[in-house]
């Protein structure tokens, strides 16, 4: 596993470098995890909307559309992630009684913080249709990616809030 976390973390960094704005390399890093990790069936960004520091709106994503384009802290996993500042790592989200369901098929996700300056300014999703889909290998990969995207997330929720 340690190989396959490398090998993210290589094909990762290479397409952080690529040239686009943060809209289209933070979708083209969605692309990318969905494709390379393996229970991965929905891959997104949240991000906070400077206008409404307590809500998320939904950035780039690869999957299904979702129904759930702003979230409030504290509502779903995803609201529990940015309300605490803390990863979650979802097993079944069926016994979950906050889950906001956007798929049926979901049976666990994982939501990783993206913090800027000290400051939550959006989170990493990602769902599976296997359940216990993630590991805490994915949770470090996800962890180090939401580092290396944070200054794009930022560009790109200052450019975008309220869409």
């Amino acid at each position: 596993m340690t190989d396959n976390i490398s090998t993210l973390r290589d094909g990762l960094s290479r397409l952080l470098e690529s040239e686009g704005n943060a809209g289209h390399i933070l979708k083209q890093v969605c692309d990318y995890l969905c494709r390379n990790i393996e229970n991965c069936d929905w891959a997104g960004y949240y991000l906070v909307d400077p206008s409404c520091s307590e809500e998320l709106f939904l950035g780039p994503y690869t999957g299904e559309p979702t129904g759930h384009t702003r979230i409030r802290f504290g509502s779903g996993i995803c609201g529990q992630a940015a309300a605490s500042g803390k990863t979650f790592i979802i097993a079944d989200v069926r016994i979950e009684s906050n889950y906001l369901s956007c798929n049926p098929e979901v049976r666990s996700e994982i939501v990783v913080p993206v913090f800027r300056g000290g400051n939550i300014i959006g989170e990493i999703d990602l769902d599976s249709h296997v359940h216990n889909g993630f590991s805490e290998d994915d949770r470090d990969l996800l962890e180090w990616l939401a580092g290396l995207t944070s200054e794009l997330s930022e560009q790109l929720r200052k450019g975008t809030a309220g869409n």
